[in-house]
C-alpha cells in the first residue's frame, strides 16, 4: 500500500545540513494502522509529510499503490492527496464555520453538489457521533469533539489512508482513548490504512499492529507490535516500551528484597498460549526448587497474553541451574542484576 524505499530528506539551514530522514525503508500494507514512534526530532513528521508530497524526498522513493508519489504531475499528485486524509494534533479547524461547514470545506473544493455534500456530512457526523453538533462552531466544543470533526473531515472524501500526526497529544486520557477507538472503528468498518506518528507508547499499544521506531531520522526498529513489545532489541524502544509496562519494582522494593537475602533475580517472560500453563509449578516442582515472584504482570497485548515477572528461585545451586536450563526450552529467560532493575 504504502511503501517507503531508502528515503532520505535533507533540509538546509544556512550553511548547515540537516538530516532529518535517513535512508529510511519500510513497507506499510493495505488496512494496516501502522504507527511510528520517536522522541522530538526523531524524523517522524518529516517521513509522513512524505507521504503526501508536503516534502519531497532528497533521495528514495515513496510508493502508494505501487506508484511513486515523487513522480507524479501536479494534476495527478492533487488527485491523489484526495485520496490522503489527515488528522491533526490542533485539529486545524476554521473557526468561521460551524461543524458541518468544516466537513464539507473539502467536498466543496471537490466540486460536488450540495445535495451530495448535504448526505455525506450527515453520515459522516452520525458515524463519529456528533449528529448534534452539526451548526455549532469549533469554539463551542470539547478538544475531543473538535478532534471528532477533524476525523470526519478527514473521511469526507473517502480516502484510502489516513494520516494521524500526532492526533491525541493534545488530548486527556479519557479523551484520547475515546478517539482512539474511533480510529480502530474507521480502520475496522472502511478499511482504511491508518498512517500515525506519536511520541506516546500507549498509543501504539492501544491501536497498531506495527510499528516503527524513530531516532535522529533513521527506523532503528520496526516489526508487529507485540513482537516489539514483548523482545525490544534497541535501547530507545526499551525506553518507550519500559514508560508503559511499568513492570519493574521501585528501589524500595528491591532493597527489601536484598536486605532479606536475595542476591539472583531472574526476569521470566510468557508470551501466547503458554501463559495460561503452570510452567514455573511443574519445572520447579520437578527440580525441588521454589520459586518467589518478586513483581510483574500478566496482561493482554494484541490479543494476547503476556507475562513478564521478576523471579527468586530457592534450593540447591545444582537444582536451580537444572531448572534454569529447563524453563529456559519453554519460556524467555535471563538473569537480571537488582541494581539495573
Amino acid at each position: 500500500m504504502i511503501e517507503f524505499k531508502n528515503v532520505s530528506k535533507t533540509f538546509r539551514l544556512g550553511k548547515r545540513e540537516v538530516h532529518a530522514v535517513k535512508n529510511v525503508s519500510l513497507k506499510v500494507s493495505k488496512g494496516e494502522i501502522f504507527g511510528i514512534i520517536g522522541f522530538s526530532g526523531a524524523g517522524k513528521s518529516t517521513l509522513l509529510r512524505l507521504v503526501n508530497m508536503l516534502e519531497r524526498p532528497s533521495s528514495g522513493s515513496v510508493l502508494i499503490q505501487d506508484i511513486d508519489v515523487n513522480s507524479l504531475s501536479s494534476k495527478d499528485l492533487r488527485t491523489r492527496r484526495r485520496n490522503i486524509g489527515m488528522i491533526f494534533q490542533n485539529f486545524n479547524l476554521f473557526n468561521s464555520r460551524t461543524v458541518a461547514g468544516n466537513i464539507a470545506y473539502p467536498l466543496k473544493l471537490a466540486g460536488l453538489s450540495k445535495k451530495v455534500i448535504n448526505t455525506r456530512v450527515e453520515e459522516l457526523l452520525q458515524f463519529v457521533g456528533l449528529a448534534d453538533k452539526a451548526k455549532d462552531y469549533p469554539d463551542q466544543l470539547s478538544g475531543g469533539q473538535k478532534q471528532r470533526v477533524g476525523i470526519a473531515r478527514a473521511l469526507a472524501t473517502s480516502p484510502d489512508v489516513l494520516i494521524c500526526d500526532e492526533a491525541t497529544s493534545a488530548l486527556d486520557p479519557e479523551t484520547t482513548a475515546d478517539i482512539l477507538r474511533l480510529l480502530k472503528k474507521v480502520n475496522k468498518e472502511f478499511g482504511i490504512t491508518i498512517l500515525l506518528i506519536t511520541h506516546e507508547m500507549h498509543v501504539i499499544q492501544s491501536i497498531c499492529h506495527k510499528v516503527a521506531v524513530m531516532e535522529n531520522g533513521e527506523v532503528i526498529e520496526s516489526g508487529d507490535v507485540f513482537d516489539v513489545f514483548t523482545d525490544p532489541q534497541h535501547s530507545t524502544s526499551q525506553r518507550f516500551i519500559q514508560s508503559v509496562q511499568q513492570d519493574l519494582p521501585s528501589e524500595n522494593i528491591l532493597e527489601d528484597w536484598r536486605s532479606k537475602g536475595g542476591k539472583k533475580l531472574y526476569r521470566v517472560i510468557f508470551k501466547g498460549e503458554i501463559t495460561n500453563n503452570a510452567v514455573l509449578s511443574q519445572v520447579t516442582q520437578k527440580h525441588q526448587v521454589h520459586f518467589n515472584i518478586v513483581y510483574g504482570s500478566i496482561r493482554e497485548l494484541q490479543e494476547k497474553l503476556f507475562g513478564n515477572l521478576l523471579i527468586s528461585f530457592e534450593g540447591k545451586t545444582e537444582a536451580i541451574q537444572n531448572a534454569l536450563e529447563e524453563l529456559k526450552t519453554i519460556v524467555n529467560l535471563e538473569e537480571v542484576a537488582p541494581h539495573e532493575s
